[in-house]
């Protein structure tokens, strides 16, 4: 088996090419979630009935889209930045990005949950039981 230098660089060539269409495609999956998700929840908030929590149902829909949508548009920017242009520019890039990407994420999470990622989840709070066969006061 030869391997010539022409043919590695040829190898290298296709390499980085289908790396940055995998990366592009990721990209391109990311933006359709984030529209998908709007259109989405678009749709199901016009033709369901109103009610009193109806927009904040939407609102929690369209944010959960977004940060899906983001979460996949940063593993895009790591396989592109990492994968093919390694340099401490892109390298700084790609943490500025992630930066702002990770903040636009928490917001969000913030909005729909009401609480920072780290925080642990409230659990609601339960009323105890009545014994049974007897009657509550009032």
């Amino acid at each position: 088996m030869d391997l010539s230098i022409e043919s590695l660089a040829g190898l290298e060539g296709t390499i980085s090419l289908t790396i940055r269409l995998v990366g592009t495609a990721i990209e391109t999956f990311g933006v359709f979630i984030i529209v998908a998700g709007i259109a989405w929840s678009t749709l199901h908030a016009a033709f369901s009935r109103a009610t009193a929590g109806a927009y904040d149902r939407y609102k929690t829909s369209i944010g959960r889209s977004l940060l899906l949508g983001l979460e996949v548009l940063v593993a895009a920017d790591i396989v592109k930045t990492i994968a093919l242009d390694l340099t401490f520019t892109s390298l700084g890039l790609l943490a500025g990005l992630v930066v702002v990407r990770t903040f636009l994420s928490w917001s969000l999470f913030l909005e729909i949950e009401g609480r920072w990622p780290w925080q642990q989840a409230l659990m609601p709070m339960r009323l105890p039981r009545e014994p049974s066969g007897v009657a509550p006061d009032g």
